[in-house]
Formats: structure tokens, sequence, C-alpha cells
């Protein structure tokens, strides 16, 4: 059955409907995405509950995490990219070894870091200015959620190999097992037992387990196609190689991206936590808003992925611009709804019984949904080059969209202009516009259609 659905979802992403190939990959893809995003959101929620304080803390310390999180995606991106284009080439054989040699590359990463951040989580939350009770909470709350690194890479490099074969159900089932398991931790821990923050990041760390094991013994069934074979693992020189060439570029942007993302955390801080937590409202619940997008993009790294992978460059084109223009028109529609005051400061309320936090969300978040629209190109062009193995290309707008563009508008708007906590909101908006526009001009350079990352693989007749 296995083999079957296999076949089934290769062949319909080569040769057949191409809106019913996005849309078969992209909508579990969201549903997934969701149930991720609500592991931090249901934290905000109840921790909103017990307080601001709280609440700021954890905004602070989260772009740490992500940070961490994002430079190994690069090693789970370059997997799904290049097992994708194995499939599409029909090449079995290789496209197992290679997701041997990402989950390998992935466990390492994931204790080594897991350890060392740990060690270090106090001089961080430190540096990032956080004082008394705020930095009790976000160095408990970040310390614990560290030690789930092997779990989620575990749980990551199962999305990706099956992603990459164009099965997106599987995965999203087994997130929904993790979300709903901590949508019961959260309250029980943090409330029930009175855990605080602990019981945030305790809920979210044994959320992960059940999903982790059920990932690595589905992975390593042999009845799949591409399973892992620990017992004859032996890292393959070229494999290591390419998984280098696709994967730092992600690792690097990613992280730096993210590194970016702190640095803003630390001016919001200046603003005072109730900055700190508006602004961490804001950029969750945009996250939602955002979701189908990202599922768009995940959708064209595979199709285009497989269609490298046989050739297929007319294809790939086909299905990235299709793609591109249901994320604008649906972002645009939703945006406009979201945009508007009452529509905004009721969702932001969910988060937050503080007045001022409640305004300053509002606004920041009506600012972002008005602007959305600009993430449909952001998002889809980015899976395009990532599935063309060019993931060069959006390290180079990662890295510019934070480090030049964020924080060169958030210069104009606090100094020159005065705008004071809303030249973050501003900041953001006019920063990811830059950077979509950005990568459209670099699709129509065709950069995209240059070879890159290809394996080694024989022709099948």
């Amino acid at each position: 059955m296995n083999l079957l659905k296999k076949e089934y979802n290769r062949d319909l992403i080569l040769n057949g409907n191409m809106l019913q190939a996005i849309l078969s990959i992209a909508i579990p893809v969201v549903i997934n995405s969701f149930l991720q995003t609500m592991y931090n959101l249901t934290d905000t929620y109840w921790l909103g509950k017990l307080g601001t304080e709280q609440l700021a803390a954890i905004n602070l310390v989260t772009p740490v995490q992500n940070i961490i999180l994002n430079f190994g995606t690069g090693i789970t991106v370059a997997g799904s990219v290049l097992i994708a284009q194995y499939i599409g080439a029909k090449d079995d054989a290789s496209a197992k070894s290679m997701a041997n040699q990402i989950f390998a590359c992935a466990m390492i990463f994931a204790f080594i870091c897991a350890g060392a951040c740990f060690l270090v989580t106090p001089s961080i939350v430190r540096w990032l200015g956080a004082e008394g009770s705020t930095f009790q909470y976000g160095k408990t709350y970040l310390q614990i959620v560290v030690l789930d690194m092997p779990l989620l890479y575990t749980i990551n490099i199962y999305n990706a190999i099956h992603q990459a074969q164009g099965d997106t159900v599987r995965p999203m089932l087994l997130n929904l097992l993790g979300i709903l398991i901590n949508l019961v931790l959260d309250p029980l821990l943090m409330i029930v037992f009175q855990l605080n923050v602990s019981g945030a990041a305790l809920a979210t760390l044994f959320a992960k387990l059940p999903s982790a094991v059920i990932a690595f013994y589905a992975l390593t069934r042999t009845t799949q196609s591409v399973y892992l074979d620990l017992r004859h693992l032996r890292f393959e020189k070229d494999k290591l190689m390419s998984i280098l060439r696709v994967g730092l570029p992600t690792a690097i942007g990613g992280s730096t991206m993210q590194l970016g993302f702190l640095l803003m955390s630390k001016s919001v801080n200046k603003y005072g936590i109730q900055a700190v937590a508006a602004y961490g409202i804001g950029n969750k619940v945009n996250s939602l808003i955002t979701l189908p997008s990202n599922g768009i993009g995940s959708a064209v790294a595979t199709i285009v992925g497989q269609n490298i992978g046989a050739s297929q460059y007319d294809r790939a084109k086909k299905g990235y611009q299709l793609s591109r223009n249901i994320s604008i028109v649906f972002l645009f529609i939703g945006g406009i709804i979201l945009s508007s005051t009452p529509v905004s400061t009721a969702i932001v309320s969910i988060f937050s019984d503080d007045s001022a936090v409640i305004a300053m969300a509002a606004e920041f978040l009506s600012i972002m949904a008005f602007w959305c629209w600009t993430n449909g190109i952001y998002n889809s062009t980015v899976g395009l080059f990532q599935g063309t193995g060019h993931t060069e290309v959006t390290m180079l707008v990662d890295v510019s969209r934070l480090w030049v563009f964020r924080f060169l508008t958030l210069f104009v708007c606090e100094v020159i202009l005065h705008m004071s906590v809303q030249s973050i909101w501003y900041s953001v908006v006019v920063s990811n516009g830059i950077s979509a526009l950005m990568l459209y001009v670099l699709y129509r350079m065709n950069i995209w259609r240059i070879p890159a990352a290809r394996k080694k693989t024989p022709r099948h007749s």
C-alpha cells in the first residue's frame, strides 16, 4: 500500500493535474503548520493568563530557540530537496541512502547543540537585557525546551522524507497527536500543578516524546521504499557534500535571520514589557495568517524538486506560478478582513487582558495583515529556489531582509521620523515587501534554471 501510494504521488506531481498536486500537498502542510504553531499559541494563551512578565519573558527568548532550530533545519530542508530530486529521477536507492545520511547528521547536531545551549542559556538571557523575574522565567523556559531537540529533529526528518515523496498527510496526523497532548498538559502543568513557566516548557517537551517514538519506528520500517537502515549506516562523502551545499546556506540564512529577530526583540524591550508582549502576540497571530502561504511554499519545493529531478523545467515553472498566484489572492482577501481594527483587537484580546498590550498588538497585527499578501510571493519563490537546490539565493535574501532592510527601516523610523514603537511595526512590513520583490526579480532572471546541487544518478529506462 505504501509503495502504491508513493507511486501515485510521484505520478501526480510529475504528470497529473497541477492544481490537484499543489492542494494535495499544501493542505496537509497548512494543517500541520497550524498544529505546530498551536504549540506556541497554547503557551502564549496560558502564559497570558499568568501575567505579562511571564508572557514577555517567553517572547524575549523565543528567537534564541528559533536560531538554534533554524540552523538545524538546514539539514532537513536539504534532505527534503535532495530526496525529492532522487525520487523524481526514479533513483529510490539513492533516496534511501540520502535519508540515512540526513538522519545521522541531524541527530549529531541535535545532541551536541542541546547540551551546549543548556549551559549557555543564563548568559544569553542576561545579554538580552532581562532582569529579575523576567530573567528567571526566560532562563527556565529556554533551558527546558532546548532539551527536546533530538525529539524534534526525529519528527522533522520523518516530515522531510514523507514530504519529499509527496505525502504530507502522515506528518499532519503525527503532529496532531503532539498538539492534543500539549493542549492537555499546558493547563495541567501550568495551572493545576502550578509549575508556571516550567509547566509550559515541560508540556512542550513531553508532547513531542510520543510523536518522536512513532516517527522513529515508522522510519525504520523496511516495507517503505525510503527508510532508515541504521545497521548499515556509513557516511558517503558525495551525499554529505550535497547536504552541505544545499543545507549550509539554508542553515546560515535561517539562523542569521533569527539572530536578527533576536536583536529586534532586544530593540522592542527598550519600550517595556508590554511592548514585548504585544510584539510576540502580533508575530504569533501573523504566523497563523500566513500558514496557507507557508504550506504552498512547501508544496512548491516538493513539486519543483521532483520535476527538476525528472528534467521537467517547464512543469516546475508552471507549478510555481500557479502556487504563487493562489497565495497572493488568498492572503490579499484574508489580510483586508483581518486588518480592520475591530477584528484585530478581538483576536489579540484572546491572549492578553492588559489593555495597553491589546492596543499595541492590535495595531501591529492590522499593519502586518494588510501587507501579508507579499508573503505569497516570498514563500512560493523561496520554495522554487529550494526545490532547485539554489538555497544560496534564499540565504542572501533572508540575511538582507533582517540585517539590511529591517534594521535600516527601523533606524529611519526611530531616529529620523521619531515614530517610537510604531517603528518596529513598519520595519517588519517594509522589509518583508522588499524581500519579496528581490526574490521575484531573481526568479525573472532565471537563476533557478541553472543546475545546482544535483546528484549522480543512473537514468532508468
